[in-house]
């Protein structure tokens, strides 16, 4: 059997990917934004059900147990610690892990953008974003749409509203039926909803912003004060692949617990195994976070639809099949 040792991406592409990198790294340098570096594996990890982390044990010595590892599924958990401590303004490019599958937009190792703003609401940070993505992009100005109306206008279905049944009709609809007829939890069917009949569908000329998620679906944003049933997270679609997504922080640390043991909570009821509340996080928030907005932006995908190119192994030198 012959290996395949060369890069999946081509060398042009590569120079491209390393030029838009550059030009991101410019972006934050012209606004005085903090580049920072925070580790890549942690004693806790994220509770939400649909994330799953690769795990590890540190076996060095000092210490008389091996401890448990998670690589981090996204820096946030670190980078608000240092918001906490005063770092004022950050961002971070670095690699983030996620046990999922492969396919043209997923690699279990990916690279990450992450940067948060003091002082910025959800909003605030929407309009910055829109400055980098025409930057990277070259495109007009984004669009904005609700998570409602994102759902009202292409499947002709409120989701906030909907019964059970209506959304397993949609579901039905879409070619769905089979996988989602004894789906119990509306989270999990709206995602599917979402993912199979809505995203696909968003920023065919320009990308498009969708805010103000479930609060079901925003364990790390703040709940609107206009609409309690709708919390301040947004993503960002662009030829139907989902760019970034990002929340009004919430700064509430006995809230943010509660809703870290309501997904362990939900783990077990599903039958996963309930992960390591990171305590770390709970006790910053508690000691102060600022308030602030941040956002999470998957450069691979960035730079696939920047370069027109149809699969992320495309941009990506060694995907998990050759690395």
């Amino acid at each position: 059997m012959t290996l395949q040792w060369r890069p999946t991406a081509d060398i042009e592409s590569l120079k491209a990917r390393a030029n838009l990198i550059q030009l991101i790294r410019q972006f934050f340098a012209d606004r005085d934004i903090l580049e920072v570096e925070t580790p890549a594996m942690s004693q806790a990890t994220v509770t939400d059900i649909h994330i799953h982390s690769f795990k590890t044990k540190f076996m060095g010595s000092g210490f008389a147990h091996d401890v448990p590892l998670f690589m981090m599924t996204s820096p946030e958990f670190h980078m608000k610690r240092l918001l906490a401590a005063g770092s004022g303004a950050i961002y971070q490019i670095g690699k983030s892990f996620r046990n999922e599958e492969t396919g043209r937009y997923h690699n279990p190792e990916f690279t990450m953008l992450e940067w948060y703003r003091p002082d910025f609401n959800h909003y605030k940070l929407m309009d910055e974003i829109d400055i980098l993505l025409r930057t990277v992009l070259n495109v007009a100005s984004v669009d904005k749409v609700t998570y409602q109306n994102a759902f009202l206008s292409v499947l002709g279905v409120c989701p906030l509203e909907a019964p059970m049944r209506e959304l397993s009709v949609t579901a039905a609809r879409l070619g769905c039926s089979n996988v989602m007829k004894h789906e119990t939890d509306r989270d999990t069917l709206l995602q599917l909803l979402f993912n199979m009949g809505v995203g696909s569908k968003l920023g065919e000329t320009v990308p498009v912003f969708v805010y103000n998620f479930p609060v079901s679906q925003a364990a790390l944003a703040r709940v609107c004060s206009d609409d309690s049933r709708v919390a301040a997270r947004f993503e960002v679609y662009y030829h139907g692949v989902e760019l970034a997504n990002g929340f009004y922080e919430l700064d509430n640390a006995d809230e943010q617990l509660n809703r870290f043991a309501e997904d362990n909570h939900k783990r077990k009821m599903m039958g996963l195994k309930a992960q390591p509340i990171d305590h770390h996080l709970i006790e910053s928030l508690r000691a102060g976070l600022p308030d602030c907005a941040g956002v999470a932006l998957g450069i691979d995908r960035l730079v696939m639809v920047a370069l027109g190119k149809s699969h992320i192994n495309e941009v990506i030198a060694f995907p998990v099949g050759c690395a």
